[in-house]
């Protein structure tokens, strides 16, 4: 089976489960996207490592577990989502250490977190791609048809029921620049990394 290379197109809050993100990842030569639900804690790491700006105070999980195989010289290689089982995607970590190569199983989403540290490249199986793969251009019916496709398919893993995502109220667009980034710096002091994301967005939005 032929392998697909994957680039992460994005993260958005989940409007078909409470308490959940997807995960967007889409195929680089092609035009299909692979969506996949996650939890807020996996989220928050993924978009913590594709946001160069935001330095936590203290390692993530995914950070130690970069480090110690740092220590240790233990390398990720490739991360390859191999199987969808009734929702659930499965992937495994392809690792090195002294030109010895192992296979670790992985969650979707800790595999993905750890690729991003890696500099790892995303690949899928073709026959993966054409069952759970979903088109997200186009005319507004084909968009319809994806969004439908989009609330049937997509479970990376059972999500944990107390997972809880807050709202924040707070309208940051009458915020001058330099108040959003004190805030930025305080919200990724207190380790929210989930409200230094949208503090980001908007300062990313006037420059």
């Amino acid at each position: 089976m032929s392998l697909v290379r994957l680039n992460i197109k994005g993260i958005s809050y989940s409007q078909t489960q409470n308490g959940a993100y997807a995960l967007i990842l889409s195929e680089v030569e092609g035009e299909r996207k692979l969506p996949i639900v996650i939890g807020a804690f996996e989220a928050q790491s993924i978009a913590i490592a594709l946001e160069k700006e935001i330095k936590p105070p203290r390692p993530l999980t995914h950070d130690l577990f970069k480090n110690f195989a740092d220590r240790f010289e233990i390398t990720v290689k490739q991360v390859i989502i191999h199987k969808l089982v009734d929702g659930v995607f499965y992937s495994s970590l392809i690792c090195e250490r002294d030109k010895i190569e192992e296979i670790i199983d992985a969650r979707t989403s800790d595999a993905i977190a750890l690729a991003l540290r890696f500099d790892a490249p995303i690949f899928t199986y073709k026959n993966i791609l054409d069952k759970a793969g979903i088109f997200l251009k186009g005319d507004e019916a084909e968009q319809e048809a994806s969004k439908k496709q989009e609330e049937e398919i997509i479970s990376e893993e059972l999500l944990p029921d107390d997972i809880d995502i807050k709202s924040d109220d707070t309208n940051y667009k009458k915020l001058s620049l330099d108040e959003l980034k004190t805030l930025l710096s305080q919200a990724v002091n207190n380790e929210d990394y989930e409200k230094a994301a949208r503090i980001r967005d908007e300062i990313s939005k006037r420059k």
